[in-house]
């Protein structure tokens, strides 16, 4: 599948994505990309997040294909069951260095103050779902906010093929990826494969 027959949906973790952002960036650069806006991005509320994910996606005209860092990606795993019941669900998900929310305690003192207790948010526990789409989950090896053994373990839960990349920091600006070439390289490959593996798009969650 070519990036310009999808509606390719942008979905920030929590504080947005700023002007020099991979995600900002491919947003401007992606022909059919659009960011999903929420109405908080610095007071997270799970169910609000979710809702708005799933109506972008009920109103796009192109097959859906989301890209998500950090909470956001934690927040289209929450979605997944509802994103499934749509007319047409997304057809594949980008998922990058998800927040470990269930462990936001061990986050850098400026965001696990701000963003506070997971229990308050709604975002913890971490969601236990296979996705009921495919989708490829990129981890670090030093991401504050999430340890490589729990990035691997959510990519089990949610049914992901997992890529790591290293020493890579949260993969955004702050770890110097604003510019982002092998993501978006890694990105193209899973275009490519969504083409190529029609069937996988049928799946649904487990039970």
């Amino acid at each position: 599948m070519k990036t310009s027959e999808a509606d390719i949906l942008i979905i920030p973790g929590w504080s947005s994505s700023g002007p020099d952002h991979w995600q900002t960036r491919w947003e401007k650069n992606l022909k059919t990309a659009r960011r999903v806006e929420q109405e908080d991005w610095i007071r997270p509320d799970k169910d609000q997040w979710v809702a708005r994910i799933v109506e972008a996606a009920a109103q796009s005209v192109r097959p859906v294909v989301i890209v998500a860092h950090s909470l956001g990606a934690v927040a289209v795993a929450h979605a997944g069951a509802k994103l499934a019941r749509l007319p047409a669900p997304p057809v594949g998900a980008f998922l990058v260095a998800p927040a470990d929310v269930d462990n936001a305690g061990g986050w850098p003192v400026t965001a696990g103050e701000t963003f506070g207790a997971s229990q308050e948010t709604g975002f913890a526990p971490m969601p236990k779902s296979i996705l009921p789409f495919p989708s490829v989950l990129v981890a670090s090896s030093n991401d504050p906010y999430c340890s490589l053994e729990r990035a691997r373990a959510m990519a089990t839960t949610w049914g992901s093929t997992v890529i790591e990349s290293g020493d890579v920091g949260h993969i955004n600006v702050g770890s110097g990826h604003g510019p982002w070439p092998d993501g978006l390289l890694a990105f193209g490959i899973f275009m490519q494969r969504l083409s190529a593996a029609p069937v996988a798009l049928k799946r649904t969650p487990d039970a």
